[in-house]
């Protein structure tokens, strides 16, 4: 039953009982008790309370105005609120039933099992048959006992058990502050830390100025990854109190490391890729011992590396990021593509392949999978790096200085050995590779794994007559003069 449909039950039932208005109340202070219960009717709970409010200060002697405010600031979840009212409409009606029995469930929900007890026994001794005083009587005793064994469970360090025990103490009394956070401890030691942060942040709502919960549950979160979510909990503590000591140190470390992994994103969003290493970095000693921020820093760096082009550095940084996770799906992405750019295409393979086992759906892992499959199959035919004897991330500045050097080399008209052919082949594939290599499509083209001068790949296009464009005319009286571009 919603708090709605229990709040109109218990507000009919006092106004049959005692009448829909207050007797001897001025006209005012009956509008508002009629409009807070319309209010109650269609769930606007703050508003109805605005009209409570009103009713009491109108006519501060009547115990139903302090009942159905009391009623009203329950279904808010606002129980310390309500218990003054329900005392003062006791005190003003010591045969009030009705308020007997809440206040006797809002002490049960608090935890508060003798107070509760007291209650009840009051309604039977007005209503000796009352069936919700006696239904909530049989409860008290078990309830006693789940807190008690929940206790000395703890103490026995079975927290799995604790938290079976302390979870059916939860059920009656949802409202105990220090119920809660014991299970949130239960559930911390447990690894389980989402639970214990749920229910740490459940006593946030049940004791006012409860810097100490807010502490707890922004280092949660940091121990979680969740840098944000941190900063935002250990400010609601410097709210409290902004001279907390261990609030405003955590504070000031999750925002340093925070603004660090944010400007290092925004460096590597804007290809500033060795000035991102810098940031991670110093990322990496704000904080040097918590799994998830050096993860997270060790792969990005990886990253970056590899956006650099320093094989090295990418399979080194990319191997530790992979060491700290092998599921690490970016890490073997970045150190597949670091094995391509070092001719190492079988490795490339193998680690696309792994990726794809622990995430097939991500586009760039099939991709990658694909194209390193492709650059394997296309190591074994001509590749046109190696010709060149350049590395595969070499700029058209290095890749003209190369050709230019095999050229001379190889050039058939002044070549100084005795195997013609040889030279002749060598010179075409030089010639190749520099044509391939200086165009942007065609090595885009032969970086994905596609040789664009592969008559096989181009439907029967690419290097006829031998392989060279319009055909080579080597031979006896072969006379070319070769002009460098």
């Amino acid at each position: 039953m919603s708090w709605i449909t229990k709040l109109t039950s218990v507000f009919m039932y006092v106004a049959l009982d005692l009448g829909q208005f207050v007797h001897g109340a001025s006209e005012e202070v009956n509008q508002h008790l009629a409009m807070g219960m319309k209010l109650v009717s269609a769930g606007q709970l703050s508003d109805a309370l605005s009209h409570y409010h009103a009713a009491v200060e109108g006519d501060s002697s009547n115990f139903l105005t302090y009942f159905k405010r009391a009623t009203v600031l329950m279904a808010m979840g606002r129980s310390r609120s309500a218990l003054p009212d329900l005392d003062e409409a006791i005190k003003l009606n010591p045969k009030f039933l009705q308020a007997f029995l809440q206040r006797g469930n809002v002490h049960l929900k608090r935890g508060e099992p003798d107070l509760a007890h007291i209650d009840f026994e009051a309604v039977l001794r007005i209503d000796n048959n009352n069936e919700e005083a006696l239904k909530q009587l049989s409860i008290i005793e078990p309830f006693k006992s789940y807190v008690e064994n929940g206790n000395v469970l703890m103490d026995m360090g079975d927290y799995q058990s604790a938290i079976e025990q302390l979870t059916k103490a939860l059920e009656i009394a949802p409202w105990d502050a220090t119920l809660r956070a014991k299970r949130g401890k239960c559930y911390e030691v447990m690894g389980e830390l989402y639970k214990a942060v749920a229910d740490i942040k459940a006593t946030t709502k049940l004791v006012s100025d409860n810097t100490g919960a807010f502490l707890q549950i922004s280092r949660l979160q940091y121990q979680m990854g969740e840098l944000e979510d941190g900063l935002r909990e250990i400010r609601e503590c410097l709210k409290l109190d902004p001279d907390h000591k261990d609030c405003f140190a955590l504070y000031k470390k999750l925002k340093k490391l925070n603004k660090q992994f944010n400007e290092a994103q925004g460096l590597i969003d804007g290809a500033s890729y060795s000035d991102a290493i810098q940031k991670l970095e110093s990322a990496l000693k704000t904080e040097p011992n918590l799994h998830f921020y050096i993860l997270k820093a060790k792969t990005q760096i990886c990253h970056c590396h590899r956006m650099n082009g320093d094989v090295e550095k990418t399979l080194n940084s990319c191997s530790e990021a992979i060491k700290l996770d092998e599921n690490n799906v970016d890490a073997l992405c970045d150190r597949a593509e670091g094995y391509i750019l070092n001719d190492m295409y079988q490795e490339a393979v193998n680690d696309y392949q792994t990726a794809k086992n622990i995430n097939g759906d991500l586009n760039k892992v099939q991709e990658g999978l694909d194209k390193a499959q492709r650059l394997l199959k296309q190591s074994k035919k001509r590749d046109y790096y190696k010709i060149l004897k350049v590395k595969r991330n070499a700029s058209k500045r290095e890749i003209m200085k190369a050709y230019r050097k095999l050229a001379v080399e190889w050039h058939p008209d002044h070549y100084q050995g005795e195997d013609k052919k040889k030279a002749e082949k060598m010179f075409i594939d030089i010639a190749a590779a520099k044509e391939v290599l200086t165009d942007p499509e065609k090595k885009a083209k032969f970086d994905n794994g596609e040789d664009p001068l592969d008559p096989e790949q181009q439907n029967g296009g690419g290097w006829q007559n031998g392989g060279f464009p319009g055909g080579f005319p080597f031979g006896q009286g072969f006379q070319f003069k070769f002009h460098f571009p």
